[in-house]
Formats: C-alpha cells, sequence, structure tokens
C-alpha cells in the first residue's frame, strides 16, 4: 500500500540548496502540509521561503537557520514549534577530508542524535503516532573508492545505522520507519570546497569524475518521492545516474 505524503509534516536538514531543497520541492508537489527547511547558509534559506511562497502559497515552508551538530537544541525549537513532526530527511552532509571530527559530527553523530529525538518523540509504544527517517547515504556507503575515505566511513555509518534501527524488529514496535538514499554522483555543490586526504591523488580525481554516471538534482527528489511511499522499514535504495532505483 502507498503511503502518502500528503498533509505531512517535514524536517529536511540541508534543506536550503541541492538535494535537500529538491526533495522538499518534490513533497510540496505531492500535498505535504508544512515544511522545515534547516540550514547554516541564511542567504539560501531565506531565498528558498520566497521561491517556495511564490510556488505553493504562504506558510507551507519555514527555515531555521541551524547547525545540525547542535541537534538537542535544533530538535526542541523544531517541536516546542510544531508539536508534530511526521517525516526527518536527514540530508545535511559535507565532504572535507582533512577535518575528520567536524566530517563525522556533521555526517554522522548529528544524523543520529536527530533520529533518536525523532525515534523517541514518535515511538507508538510511547503513545506517539509513528513517523519517517530517511537518511541521505550515499553511493559511498555501498561502493569502495580510494579517494574520499572520511567520507567513505561516514555513509558507511549511515547505511548500518539505518539498517540497525530501522530493523523491523524496531519498526514493529515504534511505527517509526527508516530508510536510506543512496545516491550516485549528483551534480550539487558539495564538492565546491572539496579536499582530499593526499593531494597526489588530483589527477587521478580529475579522471575518476569524468566517468561516473552524473545526474541532476531532480532524479534525487524524484527517487525520495518513490522511496517514502513504498519502502520497507530497514532498506536502502540506489539512484545512479537518473536511472530507476534499485534495492541494496
Amino acid at each position: 500500500m502507498l503511503k502518502d505524503i500528503k498533509n505531512k509534516v517535514v524536517v529536511i536538514t540541508g534543506g536550503a540548496s541541492g538535494i535537500g531543497y529538491e526533495i522538499a520541492d518534490r513533497f510540496l508537489e505531492k500535498g505535504a502540509c508544512k515544511i522545515i527547511l534547516v540550514d547554516i547558509n541564511e542567504k539560501l534559506g531565506s531565498d528558498a521561503i520566497k521561491t517556495f511562497n511564490s510556488k505553493y502559497g504562504n506558510d507551507k515552508v519555514y527555515f531555521f537557520n541551524s547547525d545540525v551538530r547542535s541537534a538537542k537544541t535544533l530538535w526542541k525549537t523544531i517541536t516546542d514549534t510544531f508539536k508534530d513532526v511526521d517525516v526527518l530527511v536527514n540530508n545535511a552532509g559535507i565532504v572535507h577530508e582533512k577535518d575528520v571530527k567536524r566530517s563525522i559530527d556533521v555526517n554522522v553523530t548529528a544524523l543520529i542524535e536527530l533520529s533518536f529525538m525523532f525515534w523517541e518523540h514518535n515511538r507508538k509504544d510511547k503513545s506517539g503516532k509513528g513517523g519517517t527517517i530517511i537518511n541521505l547515504a550515499s553511493i559511498y556507503g555501498i561502493r569502495s573508492y580510494p579517494i574520499s575515505p572520511v567520507y567513505q566511513a561516514s555513509k558507511f555509518a549511515v547505511m548500518g545505522f539505518t539498517k540497525s534501527l530501522g530493523h523491523q524488529y524496531n519498526f514493529k514496535r515504534s511505527g517509526v520507519r527508516v530508510v536510506a538514499i543512496c545516491p550516485g554522483f549528483t551534480e550539487t555543490n558539495l564538492l565546491k570546497n572539496y579536499s582530499l586526504w593526499d593531494d597526489t591523488l588530483s589527477d587521478y580525481v580529475t579522471e575518476f569524475v569524468k566517468v561516473q554516471l552524473w545526474q541532476k538534482v531532480d532524479s534525487v527528489g524524484r527517487a525520495a518521492v518513490e522511496i517514502f511511499e513504498t519502502a520497507e522499514s530497514g532498506t536502502a535504495w540506489l539512484i545512479e545516474g537518473g536511472e530507476p532505483i534499485k534495492e541494496v
């Protein structure tokens, strides 16, 4: 049975641009009631609000200028403002091979902390109403590449966390579904400030990226809708080269 995004309240971290923005757009098209964008870029957040207000009407999209590493404060602010949150999309992420702590804090720790708080808030065995967590993993969470060991480690962690928290045992008692999207190489700003862990890899990387199956962000946005509507808890889905999604 298809699950319906209509009338749902959705939190999207890293939602002011790129994949997060595209997921917001697609969910609004499908009738989401409210979208809460969380991002550290205030200008992009403000621009997103104006664009979405123009497209879908006022009072559907909200912006919180926050770093996901302040997860507890962020979650309290969200739940104080909106009593019910139906969907959490953990999209915020960075690629910074030379800042290991920040990479793990943003890509893994914040994602885990927000997921646990959402899970506790929504679990049916403690009077919640269930919900869905969508974690943005990556093709780097299912294949091995030599160029980004820190980012790769963070995305393998996201995959492990998703499959464990989303295990059917946890889903049956909580009613909280946990799934992952694994986008392939996607045209976003994520790589603008990319730093290699080993500078001698630069020529290899230049050639490596030329032969990958690239896709636009709208492919990931459409995939997110399909995954929300159909995926079982604990599953992960690849979207690569704009092709149909595949379970991994």
